[in-house]
């Protein structure tokens, strides 16, 4: 029997694949997440996520220049503080560390674009999202208060973008008032629109020392079996004057991914490979499970085939040094050989 359509045709070596790739990831597309920590004096691994470090801003300078040298273009910022309070004020001072660290940043590279988490978990000494009412409930208006002025901060010291991930109802406006009042018009807001309440979290829990210390985050993230839920966030955020949106985390998650970018294909949409997303990898690629090198170009892969234009990824600087030193025909041989090491 004759065969007219072969598609094997298109895929007989690298060098096709490598032509006929649909989807790209390129190192632009990716930003480095970033935990600064304010007592320590060298760099702390954090032991659930091989290979990430808690950073003192005196190990600031070397890896800004290892991020700027590898071709990355972005950062987000964590912060965690000396004191935690149960309103996390630290978070509003001047000389606090992520305003420390955005200025410091901004003066080692000026075009580095910088994005800094405002949320309350790691400057709380209860670890939940918001300011607690006598019920040990969030505050919901008194924390977009406090979110606000914190947004307002980060971009009085030079952040770029503002990245609000509490998941507070009317956040987004009141941050946009709060930036716009302040006169701050062209900081943008990268809003966590789309955040699950995911078990993927638990390593960023240690790096960023900001688990809840009683009950759970439930009742203000969202239920992962809901879709239809994620639109109705992404409309609100939008309305509010998110400039970009976030779906939190990935890959489990393609998904929902896929609908934000279908309903809001104009706006661009960032996808978070959250720690434990990371951790797997890592963990399986440690008991020779599957490759880790090409582990991280297929999740990063499947994230962008779903319609994420930029990729929060622990990955980033692993990918960038990848890129830098193989070839777009090195890479497809990897992918099709995903055991090779």
């Amino acid at each position: 029997m004759h065969l007219p359509h072969r598609l094997k045709r298109l895929r007989k070596n690298a060098t096709v694949r490598a032509m006929l790739q649909e989807t790209h990831v390129h190192v632009s597309d990716l930003i480095q997440p970033l935990f600064i920590h304010e007592t320590i004096t060298s760099p702390q691994a954090i032991t659930s996520m091989p290979g990430c470090y808690q950073l003192p801003l005196a190990a600031l300078p070397d890896e800004i220049k290892m991020i700027s040298d590898l071709g990355l273009l972005g950062v987000i910022l964590f912060g965690i503080p000396s004191k935690k309070d149960n309103t996390g004020s630290a978070s509003l001072k001047k000389d606090g560390i992520i305003q420390q660290a955005v200025r410091m940043i901004k003066k080692l590279n000026p075009n580095l674009l910088v994005m800094t988490d405002v949320c309350l978990c790691e400057y709380t000494e209860h670890g939940h999202c918001g300011v607690l009412n006598d019920c040990q409930e969030i505050d919901n208006d008194k924390t977009v208060e406090i979110l606000a002025a914190q947004a307002v901060s980060h971009a009085a010291a030079g952040a770029d973008w503002v990245a609000p991930s509490s998941m507070t109802d009317g956040m987004v406006m009141g941050i946009r008032q709060a930036l716009d009042h302040a006169g701050f018009q062209n900081t943008a807001i990268l809003s966590y629109a789309v955040k699950y309440s995911s078990c993927l979290y638990g390593p960023f829990r240690e790096a960023a020392q900001g688990a809840p210390q009683f009950g759970d985050r439930k009742t203000y993230q969202m239920d992962p079996a809901n879709g239809a839920e994620a639109i109705r966030e992404a409309d609100l955020d939008i309305d509010e004057g998110a400039d970009l949106l976030m779906v939190k985390p990935a890959l489990f998650y393609l998904d929902v991914i896929y609908r934000i970018k279908q309903r809001y294909p104009e706006v661009p949409l960032c996808a978070y490979q959250v720690s434990g997303e990371y951790a797997m990898i890592k963990q399986a690629a440690s008991h020779h499970l599957m490759n880790e090198r090409s582990a991280m170009i297929e999740s990063l892969l499947s994230i962008k085939r779903a319609g994420a234009d930029l990729i929060i990824t622990y990955f980033a600087k692993d990918f960038a040094r990848l890129m830098a030193s193989t070839s777009p025909l090195d890479v497809a041989e990897k992918l099709a050989d995903p055991l090779r090491t």
